[in-house]
């Protein structure tokens, strides 16, 4: 072998040797704390779908092993062990799974615990467009995936968005909308992803942004502000029409009422990736109901 070949072959050992080289890792998360890893995460547990999904969209699904009971899509995930809630989640489940790092909300009450127990965790909390924007960016880090590959996600949603908003007839876009999240009851708030979205598709939401995103409401208010529409998933819907002056909201004598089924209600309280199809459900819903003449008596089940 030549004294050049030999230096060439050792030169590219070297190459592919640092190229192997496992690079470090770290992201701050939403409590503003700095986590990091020497090599990138391998076995994740999520305790929220919304981050589920995300980590599925950007390619990395086969690294969750175990996700919270709610977290469905994709179908495959519910066959991961079963963590709980993010507000009462399994910790001995979680610490069992030996994760590289748990992904949860700030609403969860689980991360003080699981750190104290050796775990890094990563608090994520989408409420608007540009948080989910955000956090999609957070979990391409955490994940160690191009950052392009979350901006391309993101301009999807954005683009579904906009396509939404473009196919709303002008009757449509004269309604004033109450959607409902929770029936407590808790709206969605201008301020929150659903009410941005609802603004971008160029409708009224009768909850002022002084309220916030997920506001608890007196049902009186929603009474007063008679919304032309609501929006509502089944498991909460039962028991609306029977809350006293509800039976005189103009969307409940004309029967413009939007009860999304389970499978559909997931896609629309969910801040990530399937944004894409929410904004698709509520334009369907509002150019249904706008070209739907008034009806005296209940209910049409979507």
């Amino acid at each position: 072998m030549s004294q050049y070949k030999f230096w060439l072959l050792l030169w590219l050992h070297i190459i592919s040797s640092l190229s192997s080289v496992a690079q470090a890792v770290e992201v701050t998360d939403d409590r503003g704390r700095t986590v990091k890893w020497a090599a990138a995460p391998q076995r994740i547990a999520s305790l929220l779908p919304s981050l589920s999904e995300t980590v599925c969209e950007l390619g990395q699904c086969q690294r969750l092993v175990g996700v919270d009971r709610y977290s469905n899509f994709p179908a495959h995930l519910s066959k991961l062990p079963q963590l709980g809630g993010g507000l009462d989640p399994n910790i001995e489940a979680i610490v069992a799974l030996k994760p590289d790092v748990v992904l949860l909300a700030a609403s969860s009450r689980a991360a003080d615990r699981l750190e104290a127990l050796g775990l890094k965790v990563v608090v994520l909390e989408p409420k608007t467009h540009a948080d989910v924007q955000r956090v999609m960016g957070k979990v391409a880090q955490v994940l160690d995936v191009p950052p392009e590959h979350a901006q391309r996600v993101w301009r999807h949603i954005d683009a579904a968005v906009s396509a939404a908003a473009q196919s709303l007839s002008p009757q449509a876009k004269q309604l004033r909308v109450y959607f409902e999240v929770n029936r407590a009851p808790y709206g969605a708030g201008t301020t929150s992803f659903i009410g941005e979205t609802l603004t971008r598709l160029g409708v009224k939401n009768i909850l002022p942004p002084e309220l916030g995103p997920f506001p608890k409401l007196n049902p009186e208010f929603v009474v007063r502000a008679n919304p032309d529409l609501i929006m509502v998933g089944e498991r909460n819907f039962a028991g609306m029409t029977d809350r006293p002056g509800w039976g005189h909201i103009r969307a409940l004598r004309e029967q413009r009422l939007c009860v999304f089924s389970l499978v559909d209600s997931d896609v629309l309280v969910r801040p990530g990736p399937r944004m894409t199809e929410a904004a698709r459900l509520m334009a369907q819903c509002l150019n249904d109901k706008a070209s739907t003449p008034p009806k005296p008596s209940f209910m049409q089940k979507r």
